[in-house]
């Protein structure tokens, strides 16, 4: 049922509505960023704070802070599981009890059960998916990342939007989709929140950071958010005993070399309404997945779009990802039914979240110490 029912956006005025909409990204990285933020917004500096606090406390906001990028720091796959519904709360239990576990969500599928594992090197995370093999009895299906075509969870969410970005699709309409004489050479140009700029990132399994002493402090310092306090880069490099120009100086290199993704203020998307999720599956022929991918991870309503291996000897045929977030289920069929009648016109399944089991950000005190121990 969709928390629109509960009115959250009843007693939010205009400033709110822009800091819930205008800034979940681009927060300055100043040692005072509330000061800067206030003067956009033509109030001062204790307000502006004050504002986001009661955000947070009131769960629109999950938290304030960077949106970290493991894939680029450590190993990380999407991996599922077809639990039995007689041990599904047991089974579910023994995937969320490795702190590596940061996702796991109950999905409308056969494979029933779909968690990520992060951990600091491929070995420790296959490791960690043998453990649970093991004591689970479960065959695990594992999916890592290979190419990232768009990933994002910004946009805007004071509306009455039944899916994401609806407000910002329009004007000249969708781009074409790609020519399957040619493949290679499709491209889009949706009309995305803020500009949707999709591109072919290869992900390596073994991916390292190959983060300085400062970084990986850093990083482990901020992975729950930021104080929110009116100078949260000060209060960050008091902790980790380091100096403020030089935290100010880490984050921006960090986010220059996408181990950050983003920083802001991070919406809690269920309670604004937007629970009707769907995780779409597709199999789309090899030699044209580049271009297939580019083209939707292009498109406004699209949230997230990557391509994961296929498992044949498991009766997955499945290559391309994609991730369509609503209000209303309805809504989100429509547009996955455009994506099947323009876009990508290749067998596909549906899978809807209906539970979620997990959801915490990615342990990074485990990401950038290589020799850790088991999670367990």
């Amino acid at each position: 049922m969709s928390t629109l029912e509960d009115d959250w956006r009843a007693d939010l005025d205009d400033v709110d509505a822009a800091l819930v909409d205008e800034y979940q990204s681009g927060f300055p990285v100043v040692e005072r960023p509330f000061r800067v933020v206030a003067d956009d917004l033509g109030i001062d500096e204790d307000e502006a704070l004050d504002r986001v606090r009661r955000l947070r406390e009131r769960g629109i906001f999950r938290r304030f802070g960077a949106v970290l990028n493991p894939p680029v720091i450590g190993s990380s796959t999407l991996a599922a599981v077809a639990a039995p519904e007689d041990r599904f709360a047991e089974i579910a239990e023994i995937i969320n009890g490795y702190r590596q576990v940061n996702h796991n969500y109950r999905r409308d599928h056969e494979w029933n059960m779909w968690f990520v594992v992060t951990a600091a090197s491929r070995e420790k995370r296959d490791s960690i998916l043998a453990e649970i093999e093991s004591k689970t009895g479960c065959s695990v299906l594992n999916l890592p990342m290979r190419t990232d075509y768009y990933i994002d969870l910004e946009f805007p969410v004071v509306n009455d939007d039944s899916f994401a970005r609806e407000t910002h699709v329009g004007g000249d309409g969708p781009s074409e989709p790609p020519a399957t004489d040619d493949a290679a050479s499709a491209t889009a140009g949706g009309d995305g929140f803020d500009g949707t700029d999709a591109s072919a990132t290869r992900i390596s399994e073994d991916a390292v950071g190959g983060l300085s002493e400062l970084e990986a402090a850093l990083l482990v310092e901020i992975q729950e958010g930021f104080p929110l306090t009116a100078t949260p880069y000060r209060d960050v490099a008091d902790a980790i005993d380091a100096d403020v120009d030089a935290v100010v100086e880490a984050v921006e290199r960090l986010l220059a070399d996408g181990c950050i993704k983003r920083v802001g203020c991070v919406v809690n998307h269920i309670v604004t309404g937007f629970d009707a999720n769907c995780m779409v599956v597709w199999d789309v022929p090899d030699e044209e997945l580049d271009a297939r991918g580019e083209a939707v991870g292009e498109l406004p309503y699209v949230t997230l779009c990557y391509h994961r291996p296929r498992r044949p000897n498991q009766e997955w045929p499945y290559n391309l990802f994609t991730m369509i977030h609503g209000r209303e289920g309805a809504a989100v069929d429509d547009k996955i039914d455009e994506l099947a009648d323009e876009y990508l016109p290749f067998e596909h399944e549906r899978l809807y979240s209906t539970e979620t089991l997990k959801q915490t950000g990615a342990r990074y005190d485990e990401l950038v110490s290589a020799g850790s121990e088991s999670g367990q």
